[in-house]
């Protein structure tokens, strides 16, 4: 391509494709849907870059891409135990669970990962689903790292030190794989072992999310969390253990799957000043990060600093869902 040519969209690459598959062989073995979707992949990610104006594309060498779609599947994909892929066939699976009913299924991605090859189903249905409504039990969560999460209602998790605790075992298989010749099938075994490594630490912190996730659940109707800029905070001088502990992926991901799975209601508030306000009086008591108990001066409220958190941000989300509904449901005889 010269430099002042044009930049090729999506739909030039595609014809673009026509033209390399009479060139390149191999290209006709793979779906051609599949070769579609890398391509608008690979728009996304150019598309990403001007919007933002950094983060360039990084060429993918081979074996770095770890997935591809099927965006549509033929007639009766799916049977006990097996899907049917184009192109591939009939491929057996070990089914997890059982495929849901009143559902069609639309894509399927291929998954590469240390254990194995995983697919992805993806089904639709024409289904309109209400919110949940804030009503019930409220429980206020205080996240942290001395404790992964305190409750307003006394409950306190200790964090678990996924990574931490498998650090020794990891630093030394990354030292034997430095002695190692490049590309050598000895290399190529310590790679599979780390990488294994790797995914076990993320399923056991995973699991231990969606556990601490039904727990909340079980034990209320709206949890309330906080507002955190997590990206900051992975940044910070405990960086390390904020992305052991994986705040973020249970804050953002876990914990609203559950609770939408569940029909219980997930509520986020300010995260200013909740560590600094007393929850009987609400006066200010300052403390610094090694104060780990609440004692307020005031009215002589005495607790752990992370169980006032807690009842802090359950008074916020109760007082702003309160304000909601007197000011704005319409009931007659209310004023504006």
């Amino acid at each position: 391509m010269a430099a002042d040519s044009p930049y090729p969209g999506f739909v030039h690459q595609c014809k673009s494709l026509t033209q390399a598959k009479q060139a390149n062989p191999d290209l006709k073995t793979v779906n051609a849907q599949s070769l579609q979707q890398v391509l608008k992949t690979l728009e996304k990610a150019f598309k990403d870059r001007s919007e933002r104006g950094f983060g360039f594309p990084r060429f993918k060498k081979p074996g770095q891409m770890k997935s591809f779609v099927f965006p549509q599947l033929g007639k009766n994909p799916l049977g006990e135990g097996w899907v049917k892929l184009p192109s591939l066939g009939i491929v057996k699976i070990r089914q997890s669970r059982p495929y849901p009913d009143g559902f069609e299924v639309k894509q399927a991605r291929i998954v590469k990962r240390a254990s194995g090859f995983y697919v992805m189903l993806c089904f639709q249905a024409e289904l309109s689903i209400p919110d949940v409504p804030l009503v019930g039990q409220f429980i206020g969560v205080d996240v942290g790292l001395e404790y992964f999460l305190s409750a307003s209602d006394g409950l306190q998790v200790h964090r678990p030190r996924f990574f931490c605790d498998l650090q020794s075992e990891l630093k030394l298989l990354q030292r034997r794989l430095k002695k190692k010749v490049l590309g050598s099938k000895n290399w190529r075994k310590l790679q599979l072992k780390i990488a294994k490594l790797h995914e076990r630490i993320g399923n056991t912190r995973k699991d231990f999310h969606f556990k601490i996730a039904h727990l909340l659940c079980d034990r209320g109707d709206v949890i309330v969390v906080e507002s955190l800029n997590l990206v900051g905070l992975s940044r910070g001088f405990l960086g390390k253990h904020m992305l052991d502990a994986g705040l973020g992926q249970f804050l953002n991901q876990i914990l609203p799957w559950v609770c939408f799975k569940r029909g219980k209601g997930c509520l986020k508030v300010d995260a200013r000043g909740t560590s600094q306000e007393c929850p009987d009086c609400g006066h200010a008591v300052k403390k610094t990060l090694s104060d780990r108990w609440h004692h307020c001066p005031h009215c002589g409220s005495s607790m752990p600093r992370d169980i006032a958190s807690a009842i802090v941000i359950k008074q916020r989300a109760v007082g702003r869902t309160v304000q909601e509904k007197a000011c704005g449901d319409g009931l007659a005889g209310v004023a504006a």
